[in-house]
């Protein structure tokens, strides 16, 4: 990129008071580098205010009210999720610094910070996209509006989970694919994840690993009241339709860990959102390298 001032959008986590050494680290790279930084309002009142760190921040933004050539995550891979879900459709490149063990999203340490940054002004770097979940809701066959909120056009990075709410009895869900019916659910819940989610949520119910770049979905159940479900992945591009019976009347709807409540009436409607999202990565990093340290592989842990 040359001599180009890089804008960089900053996001971070505001719990994470005893990284205020690496943050100073990140800040201080970024600045003798001459970049234009855009901090996240919450994110920069946290880091003057209670870590009393010097942010010299060209400006600060609330919601999607920013552009930049990269977006960094500070954090996790639950702030990476945010972030993702910030940026939405701009298309912005995602680095995600974690503060804390290695992810999956946020693989960078902060001790490497200053050769990224290096890289980044290089254009030494590759991006990776990853698909997205939208979540639509419609009303169920009978009823005469849905009641979706702030669900409707929601996006998932990772997954969407339709769950029982706190101690209510199971709940069933009923699941289509383009139309033709799969099953119904006797479950706590049923997650629906995209190949980069499958190391989350649905990996700890039973779900396979999916490599980021397979052009699939995948259906995990929670805590199925039968010894006969399984899993399955179907193509990316079907769109799944799932009715939903409680006792309680409602259920939970958790995108990417936000979760709201719906009533019963409501039909949702999964397929893949209509934008992707960019992640960059350091030459050299693989994938394989990633979830044999995540996974634990090959460890002898006697």
């Amino acid at each position: 990129m040359g001599n180009k001032k890089l804008r960089m959008a900053l996001f971070g986590n505001i719990y994470q008071a005893k990284k205020s050494a690496s943050i100073q680290k990140i800040l201080s790279s970024l600045g003798e580098r001459g970049a234009e930084l855009y901090v996240d309002m919450e994110y920069y009142y946290f880091l003057k205010d209670s870590q009393h760190l010097d942010v010299r921040a060209t400006q600060v933004f609330v919601g999607d009210e920013f552009d930049a050539d990269f977006a960094i995550s500070m954090g996790g891979d639950g702030t990476f999720l945010k972030t993702a879900a910030r940026v939405g459709s701009k298309g912005i490149p995602i680095l995600g610094i974690n503060m804390g063990r290695l992810g999956f999203l946020a693989d960078i340490s902060p001790l490497e910070i200053d050769a990224c940054m290096a890289s980044l002004m290089e254009g030494d770097y590759s991006v990776e996209s990853r698909r997205m979940i939208q979540v639509a809701t419609l009303p169920a066959p009978g009823v005469p509006s849905a009641s979706g909120g702030s669900l409707d056009g929601a996006c998932a990075l990772n997954d969407v989970a339709i769950l029982k709410r706190d101690s209510a009895s199971m709940i069933s869900i009923r699941a289509s694919i383009d139309g033709q019916y799969l099953t119904t659910y006797q479950a706590d819940g049923l997650i629906v994840s995209t190949p980069t989610g499958s190391t989350a949520y649905s990996l700890s119910n039973g779900g396979p690993i999916i490599v980021p770049g397979t052009h699939v979905l995948l259906l995990t159940a929670v805590a199925s009241h039968s010894l006969n479900t399984r899993p399955i992945v179907i193509p990316e591009t079907a769109e799944i339709t799932l009715d939903v019976e409680s006792r309680s009347h409602s259920f939970l709807v958790a995108v990417d860990g936000r979760s709201e409540k719906c009533r019963e009436e409501t039909r949702l409607l999964l397929r893949r959102a209509p934008y992707d999202v960019n992640i960059v990565k350091r030459s050299g990093t693989r994938y394989f390298d990633i979830l044999r340290e995540k996974m634990m592989w090959g460890a002898d842990l006697r």
